[in-house]
């Protein structure tokens, strides 16, 4: 049985050894203006000292190109894979044709996974992105396990899930926020408020605390829960899902840290000892839970059920 890639979303430089020692197999990385929702921002410096790391441990690094890119910004996205060119990261993260498209002209070399998302949502279309250069497609987080699985068995790409951490349900390109602020005159107040972790909508009817940020890519809405199938991925295992990742957005480091030493865990005892597995996986869900804030409660999200909100 083929064992799947333990994927992590680290905050900063800083995590990459850590998170190696807590059992991650490679991490997704960038710079906000070329992918959406990263965890922690990481300059080109600290992207070539990442890859550095990661190679020397034999762990791989994806980076984040799957921002949404307009006419004006599509120079920097050729400089851009020209300097991923040269560092050698294990693969680019793309939802746009135009970064395929760029990457063909200058970076021919560089392997492509394509994840827009959302619109990843059946074997036809991961297929079709397969031929036409991508080597994996990353699915949307609102499939059932059938589903994932249907795909799996028909993908001609290696395919990704997340298992683990907070779903975009909305996204706009505007500043809202910040414009709203800016509007009543407190700008000041929000200098920082791409970095503020501590911003919510609140829903009253339903008792759901939405996080919400702002990054150079606009206003983002998250899910009120966090999903998480430690104790579900057995299925996935058996059906040779390539890889799970753990999306660290608005988590502290600490909180990434000891999550992907449980799902490392699992894992291993899955693939290894099924049977161990069995016996320990609802323990390992409680160790999370222990972990997770008050206000951020686990589910299964999409998994086995239609909506989760």
């Amino acid at each position: 049985m083929k064992k799947p890639e333990l994927l992590v979303t680290p905050k900063q430089l800083e995590d990459i050894l850590p998170l190696i020692h807590a059992g991650a197999d490679a991490f997704v990385i960038g710079e906000q203006k070329f992918g959406l929702r990263l965890a922690g921002e990481f300059s080109q410096d600290q992207v070539r000292e990442t890859i550095n790391i990661a190679h020397k441990h034999n762990k791989k690094v994806y980076v984040a190109m799957n921002a949404v890119f307009h006419n004006e910004t599509i120079e920097e996205v050729e400089k851009y894979l020209s300097f991923l060119n040269e560092i050698k990261p294990d693969a680019v993260i793309f939802g746009d044709p135009a970064v395929l498209m760029a990457a063909k002209e200058v970076a021919p070399e560089l392997k492509l996974h394509w994840n827009t998302e959302t619109t990843a949502t059946n074997w036809y279309t991961c297929n079709y992105w397969g031929r036409k250069g991508a080597k994996r497609a990353v699915l949307a987080r609102e499939l059932s396990m059938d589903a994932i699985v249907e795909i799996k068995e028909n993908a001609e790409v290696e395919i990704e899930v997340q298992v683990h951490g907070m779903t975009c349900m909305f996204q706009s390109k505007r500043n809202l926020l910040g414009n709203y602020f800016e509007y009543q005159g407190k700008a000041l107040k929000i200098e920082k408020r791409d970095q503020n972790e501590s911003m919510f909508l609140f829903d009253p009817e339903r008792d759901n605390k939405y996080p919400i940020f702002e990054d150079v890519n606009g206003t983002h809405i998250m899910s009120p829960n966090d999903m998480c199938i430690i104790d579900e991925l057995g299925e996935m295992i058996d059906a040779g899902v390539d890889s799970f990742k753990i999306d660290g957005v608005l988590q502290t480091p600490e909180y990434i840290i000891e999550v992907t030493k449980k799902y490392r865990k699992a894992i291993d005892l899955c693939v290894e000892n099924n049977a161990e597995y069995e016996e320990v996986k609802d323990t390992l869900l409680e160790e999370i839970e222990e972990l997770q804030a008050k206000n951020r409660p686990l589910d299964t999200g999409f998994f086995f059920k239609e909506t989760v909100y």
